[in-house]
């Protein structure tokens, strides 16, 4: 144990699966991960972008239950803690409380210096996002959206993510990472040593002269990306999806 004399917790952090289907590996990987981290860890962290896009708590599509059952499971072995990214900000309470798992805001803090995030609020240099996420998040957008039928709300998420993966497309790639300021600015805090965040798809470890240290998740993509914490400290690994 440490210096401080309490024991660290065995913790996992993933984000940006974008899961989408029950029948694809990323969706069949997660399904294991869960199973066998939740014996392992005492706490799991999903980062954000759980999946490609949430049309709210009532979806009654196969994909939906599947997913809140796998969860649900997970959440009765081990703590197992959501954090909202760009894609899933319409999970609610009722999911919570149907699986089992807690919803935490972003920039998170725990014991030990460690921030979390899901690390959009990181990339300030992309306003056109910035300006996008402020109405997504409105109460007044949400009300509306979660009014409409479930059919019109699907339609809604597919043209919401045609419309995102074009204008990505579009994009400088340095506009979309994260800006050296928004990490300067957390370097500053006192009470911060470590920040883990997802987000961007630009996986690794960056350690400063300072100490401080930075881990971006990777997205389940070519590989999975799984951050563990022990006793040890960090490690940052990429699993096979297939």
């Amino acid at each position: 144990s440490n210096r401080a004399g309490f024991k660290l917790m065995k913790r996992a952090f993933i984000s940006d699966l974008h899961l989408d289907r029950t029948d694809e590996d990323r969706f069949l990987r997660f399904q294991e991960f869960l199973d066998v981290e939740s014996d392992r860890m005492e706490e799991i962290y999903i980062l954000g972008d759980l999946v490609e896009s949430w049309i709210g708590d009532d979806d009654d599509s196969e994909f939906a239950k599947r997913l809140k059952e796998t969860i649900g499971g997970a959440s009765q072995k081990t703590a197992l803690f959501i954090m909202h990214g760009n894609r899933d900000f319409l999970i609610g309470s009722s999911f919570c409380s149907e699986t089992g798992a807690t919803l935490i805001p972003d920039s998170t803090q725990l014991t030990g210096g460690l921030l979390l995030s899901h690390g959009d609020c990181y990339c300030t240099d992309d306003h056109d996002y910035q300006e996008m996420k402020i109405l997504l998040r409105s109460e007044k957008w949400q009300k509306e959206f979660l009014n409409q039928s479930l059919e019109t709300r699907r339609g809604i998420g597919r043209k919401i993510r045609t419309e995102s993966e074009a204008s990505t497309a579009t994009k400088a790639e340095s506009i979309m990472d994260v800006s050296t300021s928004a990490i300067e600015e957390i370097k500053c805090r006192k009470d911060v040593t470590v920040v883990i965040h997802g987000h961007t798809h630009r996986p690794g470890i960056e350690s400063h002269d300072d100490g401080f240290i930075r881990i971006t998740l990777g997205p389940w993509e070519h590989c999975g990306w799984v951050c563990y914490q022990d006793e040890s400290g960090f490690q940052l690994k990429c699993f096979n999806l297939r």
